[in-house]
C-alpha cells in the first residue's frame, strides 16, 4: 500500500478535523459579531455628524426664530435614507427650557414624540432594535442656543444582519459538508488498513499462511499493531519450522531406534525362542492373573472356611464310617449266631468313643458356622440405649473371669464411673470379649506377670478406647493383615482367625467407628478404637 501522506495518528486526525471545524465555527460568528458592532459604530459616527452640521446649520435661524429656512434645509435630508425624524429645539429666555423650534420626518415615517425630557439621557446615542436615537446642543459662542434631535433608521443594518446571517449558514454548510468529506477520507485512511490487517488475519486463520506480513500504513497506531502482528506471525513461523524440524528428527530417531529394537529383537527371539514363547503365553494370562490378583482376599477366606469346616465335619464321617463298620460286623455275627459278649462289649465302648468323637465335631463345627454368622450378620438393627462404661467393662469381666483364671492377668481400668454414652450394648461388650479372650488365647504365654490395661475417654465428638496387653505382640507376618478374615497364628489349637474380623466389623458397621493397630507398639499389643457421640451423649 503505497504512502500518500506522512504518517499520522487516530488521535491527531480526530483532533485536528474537530479543531477545524470548531475553528471555521468560531472565526464566522467573531466576524459576524464583529461585523455587526462595526456597522452600528459606523453608522452611530454617520448620526453624530449629521447631528453637528444640522446644529452648526441652525444655529442663526435659532438665534432669529427663521423657522421656515430651517424647515426648508431640513427637507434636503429626504435623500439620506438613514435619518427618519429631526428635532430642534430652541431655549426659551424666560423658563430656560427646550422648546420645540422645528422637525423633519421621513416619508412613510410616523412623527415622534418629543424628547425635551430625555436630553440628558440621550446625549449618548441610545441603540433600540430598529433605531438609534441621540441628541447634540446647538452653541452660540459657548452658549447652548438649543438642541438637535436625530433619529436614524436600522432597516439597513438588519437587512444586512440578515444576508450576513444567510451567508454564515451558507459557509457552515459548506463547512459541514467539507468536514463530512475530510472525515471521510480520515475514515477511509483509518478503515483502510484495519480492513486490510482483517483480511489478513483471515487468511492466516484460515490457510495457515503464517508467511504473510501486514505493511507499513500512514498511521501510527495501526503501525504499531502491525509491527506486533508481524512479530507475533515470524515468531509464530519460525515456532512452526522448529516444530517441522523436531518432528523430522523425531522420525529419524524412531526409524532409527525401531532398526534397533527390531535388531535387538530378531537377537533376542534367535538366541531366546523358549523365553519369548513363555512370555507370549504370559501375556496371554496376564488379565486372569489380575482377576486372580482380585479374588485373592476371598480364596484365603474360602481356604480358611474349608479348613475350619472339613477338619471336624471329616472326623465326624470317619467316626460315622467306623461305627457303621463295626455295626456291620456285630450285624453279621448276629445272623451267624456267632455273637459273643466281648463282642458286643467292645462294640458298645466303641460306639460311645465313636459317637462322644462325632458330637464333639460336629458341636465344632456348629461353633464355627456360629462364628461365621457373627462376622457377617448385620447389628444395625440394635437399638442405641444409655451405656454406663465403666460398669459395661466390670460386667464383661465378671462373664469371662473363668476363661481370664487361666492366665490370671492383673486388669487396669481407667474410666469414669459417671461416663455415660448413648450407644449398643451388644456390640460394644462382644469387642471387649473379643480382646480379652485374643489376649488370652494368644498374648499370654503362662500366668505370670500378665497385664491388660483399658483406657476409656473421650471429647466433644467422640469415644476412645485404648485396649492394651503386655503379651508377646503380634507376629510380623499377619501385622499387615490382622483384621482379614482366618487370619491367625493359631490355626489347630483352638483360634480360626475370625476374632479381629469380627472386631472390625462390630467397630466400623455396628458402631460407625474406627479401629486402628499400632504395630509401632515394641512390645505386647495396642488397639485403639475410636466411636462418634450421638447428639444426645454430647449433652
Amino acid at each position: 500500500m503505497p504512502l500518500s501522506t506522512s504518517p499520522t495518528s487516530i488521535r491527531k486526525a480526530l483532533i485536528s478535523a474537530v479543531m477545524l471545524v470548531t475553528a471555521l465555527c468560531l472565526s464566522l460568528s467573531i466576524s459576524t459579531y464583529l461585523d455587526v458592532k462595526e456597522q452600528k459604530q459606523l453608522i452611530i459616527n454617520k448620526l453624530n455628524i449629521l447631528a453637528e452640521i444640522i446644529a452648526f446649520n441652525a444655529q442663526v435661524t435659532v438665534l432669529f426664530d427663521d423657522r421656515k429656512t430651517e424647515e426648508q434645509r431640513l427637507k434636503s435630508f429626504e435623500k439620506i435614507p438613514l435619518v427618519k425624524n429631526i428635532h430642534i429645539y430652541a431655549i426659551d429666555e424666560i423658563s430656560n427650557k427646550a422648546v420645540f423650534f422645528t422637525s423633519f420626518n421621513a416619508r412613510k415615517t410616523p412623527p415622534v414624540p418629543l424628547r425635551v425630557d430625555s436630553i440628558e439621557q440621550l446625549q449618548q446615542p441610545r441603540i433600540t432594535e430598529d433605531y438609534v436615537e441621540l441628541i447634540k446642543p446647538i452653541t452660540y459662542e459657548g452658549d447652548i442656543k438649543g438642541y438637535v434631535y436625530i433619529r436614524g433608521g436600522l432597516e439597513r443594518l438588519n437587512e444586512y444582519i440578515n444576508q450576513k446571517i444567510l451567508i454564515d449558514i451558507l459557509l457552515t454548510l459548506f463547512v459541514l459538508i467539507l468536514v463530512y468529506f475530510v472525515a471521510k477520507r480520515i475514515q477511509k485512511r483509518i478503515a483502510d488498513p484495519i480492513d486490510h490487517l482483517s483480511r489478513l488475519l483471515q487468511d492466516v486463520s484460515k490457510n495457515h499462511n503464517y508467511n504473510a506480513r501486514a505493511p507499513k500504513t500512514n498511521i501510527t497506531e495501526i503501525n504499531m499493531l502491525s509491527n506486533s502482528l508481524n512479530i507475533m506471525l515470524t515468531r509464530t513461523q519460525n515456532q512452526i519450522e522448529r516444530h517441522k524440524n523436531d518432528k523430522q528428527e523425531i522420525k529419524q530417531l524412531n526409524q532409527s531406534l525401531e532398526e534397533k529394537v527390531n535388531q535387538r529383537t530378531i537377537a533376542l527371539r534367535e538366541a531366546n525362542q523358549e523365553l519369548l514363547t513363555t512370555l507370549e503365553r504370559m501375556h496371554q494370562y496376564q488379565n486372569q492373573i489380575v482377576e486372580s490378583e482380585k479374588m485373592a482376599s476371598l480364596g484365603q477366606m474360602v481356604a480358611g472356611v474349608a479348613h475350619e469346616v472339613n477338619t471336624p465335619i471329616g472326623l465326624g464321617i470317619t467316626g460315622s464310617t467306623l461305627l457303621r463298620d463295626k455295626l456291620a460286623e456285630i450285624s453279621l455275627g448276629f445272623e451267624q449266631k456267632t455273637l459273643t459278649s466281648s463282642q458286643l462289649k467292645r462294640f458298645i465302648d466303641n460306639g460311645i468313643e465313636n459317637l462322644d468323637l462325632i458330637y464333639r465335631n460336629l458341636n465344632r463345627a456348629a461353633e464355627l458356622v456360629s462364628s461365621f454368622k457373627k462376622v457377617a450378620v448385620n447389628q444395625d438393627g440394635e437399638i442405641n440405649s444409655l451405656v454406663n462404661m465403666h460398669e459395661l467393662i466390670t460386667n464383661v469381666m465378671l462373664s469371662m473371669r473363668t476363661e481370664l483364671e487361666s492366665k490370671a492377668p492383673k486388669i487396669v481400668i481407667h474410666c469414669s464411673e459417671q461416663l455415660m454414652i448413648e450407644s449398643k450394648a451388644g456390640p460394644l461388650q462382644q469387642i471387649l470379649q473379643q480382646l480379652l479372650s485374643n489376649s488370652v488365647i494368644h498374648g499370654f504365654k503362662d500366668n505370670q506377670n500378665n497385664e491388660i490395661e483399658i483406657t476409656v475417654e473421650r471429647n466433644e465428638s467422640s469415644l476412645s478406647i485404648n485396649y492394651y496387653d503386655n503379651g508377646i505382640g503380634v507376629d510380623k507376618s499377619v501385622k499387615k493383615r490382622i483384621f482379614d478374615p482366618f487370619v491367625t497364628t493359631k490355626r489347630g489349637e483352638g483360634g480360626s482367625g475370625l476374632g479381629m474380623h469380627l472386631v472390625y466389623n462390630l467397630v466400623t458397621q455396628a458402631l460407625g467407628g474406627n479401629v486402628y493397630f499400632d504395630d509401632q507398639n515394641i512390645e505386647g499389643t495396642r488397639f485403639i478404637i475410636t466411636l462418634p457421640l450421638t447428639e444426645a451423649s454430647k449433652l
